[in-house]
């Protein structure tokens, strides 16, 4: 079942820059000029219920496994398509508006990427 899906539909000039630290930046159409170099652009959807650990995020055919979800995700996410996603394996959430995933290699993401959870 699918919670929330999106497309990437922009990449800023710096998405990857954070790359090293194992985190991408994920903004909807309205990013703030002194953010958008740094973010993959998605089109904005609403989740459909409450992100929890446990669910799984894709990134077309990549998956990776929920492990902590921050506070202000869900809000972030609906309102603003705006949240980070760390690839850190973390269980507990150290900042509200951040996705904590398990640690793998890091997504291919391009213009067209679909990006969704799923229970």
């Amino acid at each position: 079942m699918k919670i929330f899906e999106t497309t990437v539909k922009g990449i800023g000039l710096n998405a990857e820059l954070f790359k090293h630290e194992n985190l991408l930046i994920l903004f909807g159409e309205n990013a703030p000029d002194t953010l958008a170099d740094y973010c993959f652009n998605i089109e904005m959807n609403k989740s459909e219920r409450e992100i929890k650990p446990g669910m799984t995020l894709k990134f077309d055919e990549q998956d990776y496994k929920i492990t902590a979800v921050g506070e202000k995700v869900k809000k972030n996410l609906d309102d603003l398509g705006h949240i980070t996603i760390k690839f850190d394996g973390s269980t507990k959430a150290k900042l509200p508006g951040t996705l904590y995933v398990e640690e793998k290699e890091y997504p291919v993401i391009q213009i067209g990427t679909k990006i969704s959870i799923i229970l």
